[in-house]
């Protein structure tokens, strides 16, 4: 299935976007594909929370400190282990940081700075920032090297079977997903670093945001995440067929072959 289907059959009021690069040193030239339908920019929930790890191990000089709360920032994504690195290091900091590392650049748009998944970001730029920590990783830097193990280290309901679809078992995931209350819509949203040679990067991004718009429906979800339990189902229901053939499709159109 392609972009034109995935997208044409999309709900009311839904958004998706899909983008992919793949680059480095050696082999074919740099490759890019990206498609969007609905909204240009979305939420991003804990997707970019591998990035804020990577950035924040330089601005908190206790190392055991910093590896208390990012690693299970990236593995469980940890939400208060995630404010922690968030608010200690400063949110417009580590946005600065990340586009002097990846020269990507996401503004703050809400007047809480505690509010880290409240950044918006579009798919291809999300696609270019982790190229760039996959190849600073493969490059030798030992941070970065760490973040993407731990991204490797993501697993079961957290990665909406990812892997699977992109036929890449050793490929580094991390997935976001939210549903404010003053939104109509729940976010799901994932990017996957697949295994390269030498210091080649591959990364396929996919964001959706699905319409959820009766309130007996968001009521309970959003009283089930104040009671810490379990969502990820709903977001599977909602999106996870659509998450996982807008990234196949995109691993596809950079020229891998077809893993479905």
């Amino acid at each position: 299935m392609g972009y034109n289907e995935l997208l044409r059959d999309l709900q009311r009021g839904a958004s998706a976007q899909a983008a992919g690069i793949s680059r480095g040193h050696g082999g074919p030239p740099p490759r890019t594909v990206s498609a969007r339908s609905g909204l240009h920019r979305m939420r991003c929930a804990s997707l970019l929370k591998p990035l804020y790890a990577w950035v924040t191990a330089a601005r908190i000089p206790d190392t055991e400190r910093w590896r208390r709360h990012a690693e299970p920032a990236v593995v469980i994504s940890s939400n208060s282990d995630t404010r922690s690195l968030w608010l200690a290091v400063g949110p417009l900091v580590i946005l600065d940081d990340i586009y002097q590392r990846t020269g990507v650049s996401w503004p703050m748009h809400n007047a809480d700075p505690s509010r880290f998944g409240s950044i918006e970001v579009a798919a291809d730029e999300v696609a270019t920032a982790y190229a760039a920590l996959a190849q600073a990783a493969f490059a030798g830097d030992p941070v970065a090297g760490s973040v993407l193990d731990w991204m490797r280290r993501v697993e079961g309901e957290q990665t909406y079977g990812t892997r699977q679809a992109l036929g890449a078992p050793e490929a580094g995931i991390k997935c976001g997903w939210f549903g404010e209350p003053d939104e109509t819509c729940l976010r799901t949203h994932a990017v996957a670093v697949l295994p390269d040679a030498g210091t080649r990067a591959t990364v396929v991004v996919a964001l959706t945001a699905q319409p959820y718009t009766d309130a007996r429906e968001r009521e309970v979800y959003h009283t089930r995440v104040a009671r810490g339990d379990s969502v990820e189902g709903e977001h599977e229901k909602a999106s996870g067929p659509l998450l996982r053939e807008l990234l196949a499709t995109t691993l596809a159109e950079l020229g891998h072959s077809d893993p479905r």
